[in-house]
């Protein structure tokens, strides 16, 4: 061509007709899924995608971690939202959100504890201890202890909710 040397790097408009594909042992992705919702063959999306049926079926083993590129032509073979390709995050909070909803709970006990201390002692301690969790996460301050009133219901007895039901239609009866 001008004399300059071919490189193995595509220019940005070409896509690679053999995407990076790599192996894992995590679901990552659910092409499958979304194409079968589609009514859509293999074969089918080979063609949008420009690919062979055995490069589509590589691409959809749920572990096949994909170019976000791959992703989007997938999206506009299957004509489905990105959302719809990918797997729901599981269900756990990360460890950091973790680690914070469980310093709140001993803030709620610790703040309970000096609400209801008898002695001199226990409330110190129930200082010292609201003082500690505040130099770890600081936004505690405002927290309260648990709650004075009332009492735990048993797993056999229903809350007010359910002796006082919601019609199903009571947003549209408030508009």
């Amino acid at each position: 061509m001008d004399g300059q040397p071919q490189s193995d790097i595509n220019p940005l408009n070409e896509i690679p007709l053999a995407p990076a594909i790599t192996v894992r042992t995590a679901t990552l992705q659910k092409l499958s899924a979304a194409r079968r919702r589609q009514g859509l063959s293999v074969r089918c999306v080979a063609q949008r995608l420009g690919r062979t049926v055995s490069e589509v079926r590589a691409q959809e083993e749920e572990c096949a971690d994909l170019l976000v590129s791959e992703l989007y032509r997938w999206q506009q073979a299957l004509e489905v939202p990105l959302e719809e390709l990918l797997t729901e995050p599981g269900d756990a909070l990360s460890p950091r959100v973790q680690m914070r909803a469980q310093l709140l709970k001993v803030m709620k006990t610790a703040m309970a504890i000096r609400r209801q201390a008898r002695s001199e002692a226990e409330r110190r301690m129930g200082r010292l201890l609201t003082e500690q969790l505040l130099e770890i996460m600081p936004e505690l301050k405002e927290v309260s202890g648990w709650p004075a009133v009332g009492h735990r219901r048993r797993a056999d007895e229903m809350g007010r909710i359910g002796e006082n039901p919601i019609s199903d239609d009571w947003l549209h009866e408030a508009s």
